[in-house]
């Protein structure tokens, strides 16, 4: 399916679902997970732990609470405590995804899942998470975004992504 690669802040973006770069804990911390904890309110994080602890690759869904959204996927990309691995990365997209799509949603915005905090290197993440989005067969899902949010992150994806597609 086709994707674009925008630029910002996750909890700023309007879409049905946002994704949370998770650990398999669930409990959200800072990077993506603290923007969002930040702009939804307290029941975020209390019902993302709630639905957790979950297999590295798996996701869970939740309200959105405060977010311009309708749920959150919180994709869990690396262990807790631990560091991302091109595996978990592919499944944590694929499981995204598909969730997405079992909700019925349209539109959907991404980070990185497993770079930044989880050690996997953007490059060859983004490559993982381009390739599954652009093979993904979606049924609801239209409007997918991969988001960055400094311009160094973006002009990587950028590339990666008109690499893939």
């Amino acid at each position: 399916m086709d994707f674009r690669v925008i630029q910002g802040d996750i909890a700023a973006q309007s879409a049905d679902v946002l994704v949370n770069a998770a650990n398999t804990s669930l409990r959200m911390g800072s990077g993506v997970a603290g923007a969002l904890k930040r702009a939804a309110g307290s029941g975020l994080p209390k019902e993302a732990v709630a639905k957790g602890p979950v297999d590295l690759g798996a996701v869970a869904a939740t309200d959105a609470y405060d977010l311009d959204a309708e749920w959150v996927i919180h994709a869990a990309a690396m262990p807790a405590g631990g560091q991302a691995t091109a595996e978990s990365i592919r499944e944590a997209t694929r499981n995204t995804l598909q969730t997405a799509d079992e909700l019925d949603a349209e539109s959907l915005v991404m980070p990185a899942l497993g770079c930044g905090i989880a050690g996997f290197d953007l490059d060859d993440g983004g490559r993982i998470i381009a390739e599954e989005i652009a093979g993904f067969d979606p049924v609801s899902l239209r409007d997918v975004a991969l988001i960055a949010y400094s311009d160094e992150d973006y002009e990587v994806l950028q590339r990666v992504a008109a690499s893939v597609e």
